[in-house]
């Protein structure tokens, strides 16, 4: 194998360059990972533009990832051509959010792709613990497991019951599998987006039959239309938008929950007498855990989500920086960008 890899990095807002840098050393704790799949992020777009918080430039993109394994250290176990995703949220496993379980939101969180140097690039180094094996799943699938897990986590979070009303604002690829796991949960799903393509997928991918196009539609009389004045009990935000975010204070149910997805990077403001009087709930969710990571996995080996759906764009590794901007305009279509390395 060469001792020289490709990678792209995002040299600052708006600019990616491909640049060549030094095959990873192998070491005793971590794994070495070929990559073959790269999924294309709101994250990643969000960090091009330079509207992503906790960030800083250069930085090589990339945390939706599928590859081959090509080695281990001494405590790794899996053989060479093994088909893996990586569960990239790095923790430190000792603070007070990691002793409790939380690892996902550690204090001293490192975020692949964010935080640190991702995976747009031919080969990786990653810790043995963040290795996730496929189970047998394609290349595509594995690369989806991440996007999908943050869904099902939220999901998770909102403790939603069968037959609930569920508002999901923002029918981007984590709405999406946010609605998807909030199916699989039995609720009855409300899809908002500005976008009408975007709601014309939920209904043609997912079967949601309750659209909302807040651009068009005054949002709270067509929540109280199709819930007949009861509301949805659980709000959740797949946007990151501040506008949306503060907006949907207004959707919530007496007694609902409302659940922040998506991250934006300014102040939330709320009339608190409307939140008061509705003895509502307000959390964060916040990317995800190994147990999401194979629940995930499960769902997709029996079929009851196919991620592979969601992909509407293709395009090679030698041409990500030629279609990049693109995808930050919706009149392009792109739900998921799928990057394919040979």
């Amino acid at each position: 194998m060469s001792t020289v890899i490709n990678t792209l990095v995002c040299t600052c807002p708006g600019n990616l360059e491909y640049k060549s840098a030094s095959m990873p050393l192998l070491e005793a704790d971590r794994a070495l990972i070929k990559i073959k799949r790269i999924g294309i992020c709101g994250t990643d777009l969000h960090a091009f533009e330079g509207t992503q918080p906790f960030f800083n430039y250069p930085r090589i993109l990339g945390h939706e990832l599928a590859g081959e394994v090509v080695a281990g250290g001494e405590a790794f176990e899996l053989t060479r051509g093994t088909l893996v995703t990586i569960l990239p949220y790095f923790n430190c496993g000792s603070c007070i959010a990691c002793r409790n379980n939380k690892p996902n939101c550690c204090t001293q969180l490192q975020v692949f792709g964010v935080h640190i140097d991702g995976g747009m690039q031919e080969v990786i180094s990653v810790p043995i613990q963040a290795v996730v094996v496929g189970d047998g799943l394609s290349m595509d699938q594995l690369a989806l497991v991440e996007p999908l897990a943050i869904g099902a986590h939220a999901v998770g979070r909102a403790a939603i019951q069968a037959d609930e009303f569920v508002l999901v604002i923002g029918a981007g690829p984590i709405g999406l599998a946010t609605m998807a796991f909030a199916k699989i949960a039995g609720a009855r799903i409300i899809a908002m987006d500005v976008n009408e393509h975007r709601l014309q997928f939920c209904k043609d991918k997912l079967g949601i039959t309750h659209l909302i196009n807040a651009a068009t539609e005054n949002a709270v009389d067509r929540l109280a239309e199709i819930t007949d004045n009861d509301m949805p009990t659980v709000v959740m935000d797949a946007t990151g938008n501040l506008k949306a975010i503060n907006d949907a204070f207004l959707y919530i149910a007496h007694g609902g929950r409302y659940v922040l997805v998506g991250l934006q990077k300014e102040t939330i403001c709320f009339s608190h007498p409307e939140f008061h009087k509705r003895e509502a709930t307000l959390m964060s969710s916040r990317n995800a855990t190994r147990h999401d990571f194979r629940y995930v996995i499960d769902c997709i080996r029996n079929g009851q989500v196919n991620p592979t759906d969601f992909i509407t764009h293709r395009v090679s590794f030698g041409d990500v920086k030629k279609h990049f901007e693109s995808w930050l305009r919706p009149e392009t279509g792109v739900v998921k960008a799928m990057v394919e390395l040979l």
